[in-house]
Order: C-alpha cells, then sequence, then structure tokens
C-alpha cells in the first residue's frame, strides 16, 4: 500500500474519524527519511509527538497541515497542570497520559485522577489516561472501579495491554468485555495496536480474522468504543485514531532470522481501514431507527 486511500470505498471515510500517526512508531521506520512530509503524503490527519514536545516536529507539522496531539506520563498531582499547560500553550489538541505506576493505593491513585480532570478543565485540552501496563489503569478490574468513582474520566483505549497484559481470552473474552463495557463508553481516543493472548503487536495480515480471532475481538472492541463516543458526543467532534507500531528497541516487534515480523508502516494501514470500517458500522448502528438512547 502506498496511501491511506489504496482500496478504501467512500462508504467508510467519515471525518468524525481522524487519523494520527504515532512520532515514537514513525521515527525509525524507513519512512522517516522523508520527514513528516510522508505522513502528510499517505493521507494522515496529524501526528501525535512523544513525551517532551519537539518544536521542530511541531513547526514542520503545522507547516505540513497536519495537526498535533501529544503524550505524557503523570507520576504525582502536582505534574499534571504543568503538562496541560505547555501543550495548550503551543496548541496541541489533546494529550493522552501514561498515570502512576500501578502500585499507588486507591487514594493515591484517586489524588492522581483529580488531578488530570482538574489540569484538563483548567487548561481547556482533553487529557486521556491510557489503558496501559504499568500504570493505574493498567487492569480492567480497577479501572471500572475508578471510572465509577468519577465519571467524568475519557480514556486513550490502548486494549493491546489489556488483551495480552490480563490474559482477556482466559475466562470468556465476551465475559471480560462485558464487565468493562462502561469504559469503552468513554474512549476518546485510540492506540491502534492489536496483540494475541501471548504478545502485543503481532501481524494481522489483511486484517480479517481468518485464522485469528483476536483480529475479530480487536474489531469488537474499537466499535464498541466509537459507539460509546457517537452516542455521548456532537457530530462536529472528531475522534482520533493513531497507529502506534513500535519498533523492537521497545521490545514490540518481534525480529526472527534479523529482520521484523512485519512492514509497520503498511501494517499501520491496515490498522487504519479496519478502524474505518469498525467507524461505519458503529455508525450504522447509532444511525438504526432501533439504537439505544
Amino acid at each position: 500500500m502506498t496511501s491511506l486511500d489504496t482500496n478504501i470505498s467512500d462508504e467508510f471515510r467519515d471525518p468524525r474519524l481522524r487519523v494520527f500517526m504515532n512520532l515514537q512508531a514513525f521515527g525509525d521506520m524507513p519512512q522517516a527519511a522523508d520527514g513528516l512530509k510522508a505522513i502528510r503524503d499517505a493521507g494522515y490527519d496529524g501526528v501525535q509527538l512523544g513525551w517532551q514536545i519537539d518544536r521542530a516536529q511541531l513547526d514542520e507539522a503545522r507547516q505540513l497541515g497536519l495537526g498535533v496531539c501529544g503524550s505524557g506520563r503523570v507520576n504525582a498531582p502536582a505534574e499534571a497542570a504543568p503538562l496541560a499547560k505547555e501543550a495548550h500553550e503551543v496548541g496541541l489538541e489533546c494529550l493522552t497520559l501514561h498515570v502512576g505506576w500501578g502500585t499507588e493505593n486507591d487514594d493515591y491513585a484517586a489524588a492522581l485522577i483529580e488531578s488530570v480532570l482538574a489540569a484538563s478543565a483548567q487548561f481547556s485540552i482533553p487529557l486521556y489516561p491510557e489503558t496501559h501496563r504499568a500504570t493505574i489503569f493498567q487492569d480492567p478490574w480497577r479501572t471500572v472501579k475508578f471510572l465509577e468513582r468519577f465519571p467524568g474520566l475519557e480514556f486513550n483505549g490502548d486494549f493491546s495491554h489489556w488483551y495480552t497484559g490480563t490474559e482477556m481470552v482466559y475466562g470468556g473474552f465476551e465475559n471480560k468485555m462485558e464487565f468493562f463495557r462502561p469504559v469503552l463508553g468513554r474512549v476518546g481516543f485510540l492506540h491502534g495496536r492489536i496483540g494475541n493472548p501471548g504478545c502485543m503487536q503481532v501481524d494481522v495480515g489483511d486484517g480479517s480474522a481468518d485464522g485469528r480471532p483476536y483480529v475479530a475481538h480487536f474489531r469488537a472492541l474499537w466499535t464498541e468504543s466509537f459507539l460509546g463516543y457517537l452516542r455521548r458526543r456532537p457530530l462536529s467532534d472528531r475522534f482520533c485514531f493513531t497507529p502506534e507500531l513500535l519498533g523492537p528497541e521497545f521490545h514490540y516487534a518481534r525480529v526472527f532470522d534479523g529482520r521484523e515480523e512485519t512492514d509497520r508502516w503498511d501494517q499501520s494501514f491496515v490498522l487504519v481501514r479496519m478502524a474505518r470500517e469498525c467507524f461505519a458500522e458503529a455508525r450504522r448502528r447509532w444511525e438504526a431507527p432501533n439504537h439505544p438512547a
């Protein structure tokens, strides 16, 4: 594939779904030699910066007409406001956050959540805690309980961490998904990566579920996330889907005989196509005459 528009029919194009490229994933792809122009020319709407705001990347993205969002980590309540303030001042659209290390007691974790929600409101910038390992949202049970306590939370659904890290199919995928369905109703950002029960970033081929039941599971997770977004947000709002296929230096991409398992650039196109198909399915379900209120 050469661009996101390759083999994508008009029925799957929806301006409410914006697709960004994560620059931590892009940085060691061969296409990075052409700079962010390769991302723009491939049809992406924007980029997600790393944890440190790189002004050169920010300026280049803006010159190319790309949207820009960011990412960060909040380990202490006092860290949330400065992070949000800087992001607001440079005009980032939103931030995805790793919040805590996952070893905090509930009181300290609650203080972290309160600081994130307050910083988001103070600086008028969406802050999306990630469903990520080594954070306070690393497992579905605790995340559901925190959401009951803080219903204003919205998440970056980085679901490979849950799918693999908590072995989601063990005990029944549908049972697990039903339990954390409230979280799927509060997703405002998605990191595109698919794992299986033993590895959190795997080859998905052409995106079909044939021989890959985990692909069907992720399609269900993404569709429910999009449906929850359509139910609670105005039609003028935009949802951001960002492939984040990280390289071997992050211990994500698998290497066999000295070569990566997949072409992560092309696999990112597959994930975007899948996301567009899932968004179209969510839209169909939402627009059906008997859809739930």
